[in-house]
């Protein structure tokens, strides 16, 4: 019988390393801003917002309400709150989601609520010994940076991939379940639980919240795909082929022939298509022009691109000719990568 050996696991690299620690201080960074904007800017003010933060902001106005303020529980309603939520909307999405979901947002479960802790206790402490919000006393202000620092702490987590947890979760199962688009879920239950406060604050704080949740959203959404915006662009020209050459040799660019056929005369065409960074639109549509004054193009921004030629130090031109045509040019590896038409 063969002896069974277990193959050793791969010592992983320098660069792994370095790049999962910058994974994780991004992580940290991310988390410790949401939570500094809203207890630095938002509760201190009395101002509402939505997500888990939003529900212990409620659970603390709702005890004062009731109770009146000075009560031992006002100080801690929020942070115990958003432990808990966050930690029951974890279990659940890990119940219906699966580990790999656990996985990506525990940090952000942990994290978030305990630096709201550690933030509030500083915050009520400094504003103890100087008589005032730490930050600013107007509302309009503390409502926009709040909102914009929240927004931006959020965009920066999400934009490595990660979760702040809390209430990113029941959008992503109404997702899965019921197809439910996940913006308009996390929008809708966003402005519940801006809405839902208007029974224990007055309305202007309410109003004050929709601005906060709508600065965060945008921000958010302006923040995640930063880096990863590209431009695509599409040409249409009868000198195709010496505008394809030029693209793989002079930009340096994978290109993809499309056929297609004209609108009104019903003639055969072909559509080169590209994708470049915003430095390079400008090389490239000089070329174009010199090459086909009457070329038509299309620009537009695309999201993300993934792929070799955009995550390399270049794209590199030392590959076999064409067994096929060896009268063209070397392939690039983003060409190369693409998957046949």
């Amino acid at each position: 019988m063969k002896k069974l050996t277990l193959s050793k696991p791969k010592k992983p690299t320098r660069r792994q390393v370095t790049k999962f620690l910058l994974y994780v201080v991004i992580i940290v960074f991310g988390n410790a801003l949401a939570s500094a904007a809203s207890s630095f800017f938002i509760i201190p003010n009395g101002l509402t917002m939505g997500g888990t933060t939003g529900l212990g902001i409620f659970v603390r106005n709702l005890i004062i309400k009731l109770h009146g303020e000075g009560t031992s529980w006002e100080e801690w309603a929020v942070s115990i709150t958003t432990y808990t939520v966050n930690f029951a909307l974890f279990v659940l999405g890990t119940a219906l989601l699966g580990k790999k979901f656990a996985a990506s947002v525990l940090a952000g479960t942990v994290l978030y609520p305990t630096f709201l802790t550690v933030f509030n206790v500083a915050e009520a402490a400094l504003e103890n010994s100087i008589g005032g919000p730490l930050c600013s006393d107007n509302l309009l202000l503390a409502a926009i940076f709040g909102g914009l620092l929240f927004g931006l702490g959020c965009g920066i987590v999400v934009r490595v991939g990660a979760s702040t947890g809390g209430t990113d979760i029941p959008p992503l199962i109404f997702h899965k379940y019921f197809n439910w688009p996940v913006s308009v879920s996390l929008w809708v239950l966003d402005i519940i639980i801006v809405a839902m406060q208007i029974f224990v604050v007055p309305i202007e704080s309410v109003l004050y919240g929709i601005i906060i949740t709508l600065a965060a959203s945008v921000i958010v959404d302006k923040v995640a795909p930063i880096g990863m915006r590209r431009t695509q662009v599409k040409i249409i020209s009868e000198k195709y082929e010496e505008i394809r050459d030029m693209i793989l040799t002079k930009v340096s660019r994978g290109v993809t022939v499309l056929y297609g056929q004209t609108g009104y005369l019903k003639q055969d065409c072909h559509v080169l298509l590209t994708v470049v960074s915003h430095r390079e639109l400008v090389k490239l549509k000089a070329e174009v022009q010199r090459i086909d004054p009457e070329a038509f193009m299309t620009i537009g921004v695309v999201s993300e691109v993934r792929g070799r030629g955009f995550h390399s130090d270049g794209v590199d031109f030392l590959m076999p000719q064409d067994k096929a045509n060896p009268n063209l040019p070397p392939a690039s590896p983003s060409e190369k990568a693409e998957p046949e038409k």
